[in-house]
């Protein structure tokens, strides 16, 4: 008799699983290249995965780790990356005042650090809880905190000094801005 091997269904993740992939590589074709790494990898481990734990959370860990693992055995990859910025210069500037500011909000992101893009994207934009994203990142909650902090410290720098623009407030995501009290 065969032994019951846990089933899961990934399809409903691949969304999660690209966007934080394009975060973390800031480029679609390496990111489809992560993902598939993590599906590879997350298939052979799939009896690593505990029962009753969130699937979606276990997923981005492995994505995280995937990624983490080829930046460490491609330094390479820094190199695409930092051509992948200049390649954005290029382009010419979208006329209406949301898509600008939605670009500028967008690059300020791409050029957080890896760690505090990952941190912030995995709460602000997947949804994890801090405790779900510290355990997908493999860190502690307050060093997550912290990251998350420095991050949205930084883009409210980046907005600060956005000349001739408006003092449009980002929304904070899973805290509070202490600062406008």
């Amino acid at each position: 008799m065969d032994r019951m091997k846990p089933r899961f269904d990934v399809i409903g993740q691949l969304g999660s699983m690209r966007r934080y992939a394009r975060s973390l590589t800031r480029d679609a074709i390496d990111a489809e290249d992560v993902v598939h790494d993590a599906l590879v990898r997350a298939y052979e481990r799939r009896e690593t995965f505990r029962q009753g734990d969130s699937l979606r959370a276990w997923l981005l860990s492995v994505l995280h780790n995937s990624f983490i693992d080829g930046v460490r055995s491609r330094r390479a990859e820094a190199a695409r990356v930092v051509q992948s910025g200049y390649l954005a210069e290029i382009r010419m500037e979208p006329h209406q005042d949301h898509v600008v500011r939605l670009a500028q909000v967008r690059e300020a992101f791409l050029d957080l650090p890896e760690e505090q893009r990952s941190a912030l994207h995995l709460v602000a934009v997947e949804g994890l809880s801090y405790q779900e994203a510290a355990s997908a990142l493999d860190i502690p909650l307050g060093t997550l905190m912290s990251r998350i902090g420095r991050a949205r410290a930084s883009l409210r720098e980046m907005e600060d000094n956005v000349a001739g623009q408006p003092k449009s407030r980002l929304r904070i995501v899973g805290g509070c801005d202490d600062r406008d009290s």
